[in-house]
């Protein structure tokens, strides 16, 4: 066993250890990452532990080997090539879980949704997407929570932003970023003729507070009456909050709670999110030199996605898969496109590892 592999057992098993004390039990916010590295420990030590059990069974049957024949020796040698393939499984699913691991896969996500080109048209289909997500989510298990939003006329979103939490929530959700272009005819469309419009979705990791420092002092903060549907005490107060990031110019509008506060602290997390995306984003950028973002122009002719209703088909041209079942899809059936995704960047990591 590595060094490296002798001190994350090591580490492991101090946290088992101090988890079951009164004293970090206590401490919510110190027990609440603890237990997060457990679980992110607990499936590398269990490779381990697995790979190592392996090569002493194969070292016990290679000695057993060498006095057998016949139908056991056969039987062995079976038991060897068994156990020989899966060691070389769990060589590449360490190799995922210590060196193609991304700093985010722990972490929940902020999705922000917003209608662009193709008018009211688009802002609805901001809406279908905002419903698919949280169908998805909830197949997953994985918990959501409003943040913002801003209707339109027709029953549609501007924008919308909210929060997934879950296990694995990044590693699946960050591949919805990016622009989604949706042809099918309008409801305004008299003619039945098919319109191409577009979304964009924007995933961001949520920052802990922690991990993003904000000054009281970098920020403007505005209070304002709250506009739009929400009741006769929406713009009775100033319950709406706008920040704004001096440093960064990133402004975040929060308006739907009637209380200032809840505003105040959703439009931080929000801000929070979008200043660890942007501190990654120039990490990123001194390593490879370019980063395409996710949203691009928002424009009809950049998508990651194509949403066509008349032939009831979805197309991702990321990775060329094409599927007949839209409906099904946009009830919440994401999984086979997204588990795509995902094992198509692993493929792609793991063959660059290798390399």
């Amino acid at each position: 066993m590595s060094s490296q592999h002798e001190n994350l057992e090591r580490e492991f098993n101090d946290l088992e250890a101090k988890l079951g004390s009164a004293e970090l039990i206590a401490d919510n916010v110190a027990y609440a990452a603890a237990a997060k590295r457990y679980n992110e420990l607990q499936k590398i030590v269990g490779r381990l532990r697995e790979q190592r059990s392996l090569r002493e069974d194969i070292e016990v049957a290679e000695e057993m080997l060498n006095e057998a024949d016949g139908e056991d020796a056969a039987t062995l040698q079976a038991e060897i090539e068994t156990a020989d393939q899966r060691l070389v499984e769990l060589d590449d699913e360490l190799l995922e879980l210590l060196v193609l691991r991304d700093p985010n896969d722990s972490k929940n996500v902020i999705v922000e949704i917003r209608g662009a080109e193709g008018g009211e048209e688009a802002n609805l289909f901001a809406h279908d997407l905002y419903q698919m997500y949280q169908s998805f989510a909830t197949r997953r298990g994985w918990k959501s929570e409003l943040l913002g939003a801003t209707p339109s006329p027709m029953g549609g979103y501007t924008e919308v932003a909210f929060t997934l939490a879950g296990d694995d929530v990044w590693r699946h959700m960050k591949h919805e970023g990016g622009p989604h272009r949706v042809q099918r005819v309008p409801v305004t469309e008299s003619q039945g003729r098919v319109h191409t419009s577009s979304a964009t979705v924007s995933v961001l990791p949520e920052a802990d507070d922690v991990e993003v420092r904000i000054d009281d002092n970098d920020l403007e903060v505005n209070v304002y009456r709250s506009s739009g549907p929400g009741g006769q005490s929406v713009n009775t107060t100033d319950s709406a909050v706008r920040i704004i990031h001096k440093p960064t110019g990133l402004v975040v509008t929060m308006q739907d709670e009637k209380s200032q506060l809840q505003n105040k602290s959703k439009a931080l997390r929000v801000l929070r999110a979008r200043l660890l995306e942007l501190e990654q984003r120039r990490q990123a950028e001194e390593l490879s030199g370019m980063r395409k973002g996710q949203i691009g122009g928002g424009g009809r002719s950049e998508k990651i996605r194509t949403y066509n209703f008349k032939e009831n088909r979805l197309t991702d041209h990321r990775i060329g898969l094409t599927l007949y079942k839209l409906d099904r899809i946009l009830s919440g059936e994401l999984g086979e496109v997204n588990d795509a995704l995902v094992a198509h960047e692993r493929d792609l990591a793991l063959g660059k590892a290798k390399q």
